[in-house]
């Protein structure tokens, strides 16, 4: 067995809750403005943060939330996201963050298997919630601001809850994204106290957060990019976030400037619109010295194209959800197109043949493996998938081609796994033709996912007429629109005779994108 360890310093594993850690990281300067609402320019300092917290925590315990419940949040980024994120875990309950771009299917199957006994979402969101909530155990849907016929956030602060709820830090899901994972339909991921701990301070090794920074975050909250390498590493190194609840290029700007922004975490989306979009020249971006992208891939000219153009680092980092979501980041001191760094404090990475699974030779290319504090414990309800993607010994199964350079810097070769990444979100396949099939008109599907410049990929879909039947493609969009959020949607569909697959019926995606990229 090859094993690959980091050439970091270990970080000591701390038996600590992420609200604690996030407590302790932030200092005693109480007057310190820790979280700015966007578009409004509303602050939380350190003190009003802890008590937010501390005192939505107690509203929970009071209501009989504590170990055991799932708690749900449905809202863009914004600085009550943090309150109510750290009051679940604080009580001791378990958090899911949902995609506000969700539809009201894609809400209720989260709902409903997560076993969410409380919501708290958006105003603007209730719309989608409330056809949602059958087949579920939510007893309540509270808002983040007042709103007739709902108790509201305020209404729920109570008494401080002095002390963390106790827990098993190493056992107990704190919070339960949810991922599709190396294939299939999206699963909840459990993530431990430990887990997310751990990831912080990992980052906190690899990546120059300063404390007194104010960076930007347009990475949504409820992803686990946002929730923990953003939201939780920036609040527990002293530093601070501007928030801004969808992507805006000039309010992106904007902010950066007025806020002399030092360190940027972004996706390959932003990168491309800051190397070639004419608004950049209009704002000082002097302050930037550091861009770290990451949830997909991003191409070496566009990374060279931003340095160049704002004068600062681009470097790329590795991870998904099921990693807490960190394990590998390219070091600022060594940034390199095309890779995604050293491997994490503390983590271990086996680059394993798909074909043999043996090891694969020193210098090869392999699936790549990773063991270490950040990975999961399982996926929720899940025990075939979690025993497909953890081994009894702790390899995470990434399905990622990866290989090393001989310095120890990892890249990314090529995806064993179905995933399509558009925007740093996941699409599975399977999804998306479960939901074509459902159309009457339609006997079979297909769906891929094709390079895009601005999304990294983007959804295909091949589809085959039921016999008999009119396949009105146009009328497709309405349809899919009422079952998936916007991303999930293919960008465009192709009417064929067969789809191609396996003896055993496997699609043979990999003959269609061939196919398709072939013209």
């Amino acid at each position: 067995m090859t094993i690959y360890r980091s050439p970091l310093p270990d970080i000591r594993l701390r038996d600590q809750s992420i609200t604690d850690r996030l407590f302790e990281g932030m200092g005693d300067t109480p007057d310190r403005v820790v979280l700015i609402d966007g578009p409004t320019g509303a602050e939380l300092t350190v003190a009003a943060l802890k008590d937010r917290i501390r005192r939505l925590a107690g509203g929970l315990q009071a209501r009989g939330i504590g170990p055991g419940d799932v708690v749900a949040i449905l809202a863009p980024n914004c600085p009550d996201f943090a309150v109510v994120f750290h009051a679940i875990a604080y009580a001791g309950a378990t958090v899911t963050t949902l995609n506000p771009s969700y539809t009201a299917p894609e809400v209720q199957h989260q709902l409903a298997d997560s076993g969410a006994r409380l919501v708290f979402a958006h105003a603007g969101l209730l719309a989608v919630v409330a056809p949602a909530l059958h087949n579920t155990a939510v007893s309540e849907v509270v808002t983040f601001a007042p709103t007739p016929g709902h108790a509201c956030l305020d209404d729920l602060l109570a008494s401080p809850l002095t002390a963390q709820v106790p827990v098993d830090f190493g056992t107990h899901a704190v919070a339960l994204p949810y991922s599709s994972g190396t294939t299939g339909l999206p699963k909840g991921v459990r993530l431990s106290h430990r887990n997310l701990v751990s990831n912080v301070d990992q980052v906190h090794v690899a990546l120059n957060i300063r404390p007194g920074d104010m960076s930007v975050a347009f990475l949504p909250f409820f992803h686990i990019y946002g929730m923990n390498t953003l939201m939780n590493a920036f609040l527990a190194r002293g530093a601070g976030l501007v928030c801004m609840p969808r992507f805006d290029l000039e309010a992106f700007l904007g902010h950066i400037a007025r806020h002399r922004s030092r360190m940027i975490l972004i996706a390959p989306p932003v990168a491309v619109a800051l190397a070639k979009h004419p608004l950049v020249e209009q704002h000082d971006l002097s302050s930037v010295e550091v861009l770290m992208s990451g949830a997909a891939p991003l191409g070496g000219e566009v990374a060279a194209a931003v340095g160049a153009r704002l004068g600062c680092k681009m470097i790329q980092g590795y991870g998904m959800t099921e990693m807490s979501p960190v394990s590998h980041i390219v070091p600022e001191a060594d940034p390199r197109a095309g890779r995604v760094g050293l491997t994490m404090p503390n983590t271990e990475c086996r680059l394993v043949d798909p074909v043999t699974g043996q090891d694969a030779e020193p210098g090869a290319e392999g699936e790549l493996w990773v063991r270490g504090p950040q990975v999961m414990l399982g996926y929720h309800n899940a025990p075939q998938a979690t025993a497909s993607t953890l081994t009894p010994d702790g390899w995470l199964k990434t399905g990622d081609l990866a290989a090393f350079d001989a310095d120890g810097q990892m890249s990314i070769r090529d995806r064993l796994k179905e995933l399509i990444k558009v925007s740093g979100f996941q699409v599975a396949p399977a999804e998306v033709e479960a939901d074509l099939l459902a159309h009457p008109d339609i006997s079979d599907a297909a769906v891929i996912g094709v390079p895009d410049d601005q999304a990294g990929e983007r959804p295909i879909a091949f589809l085959v007429p039921r016999a008999g039947h009119n396949l009105d493609v146009e009328a497709l969009g309405p349809f899919l629109a009422e079952q998936l959020a916007s991303y999930k949607r293919p960008r465009e569909i192709r009417v064929v005779e067969a789809i191609p697959k396996s003896a055993s019926g496997k699609i043979l995606r990999r003959v269609l994108k061939a196919q398709y990229l072939a013209g």
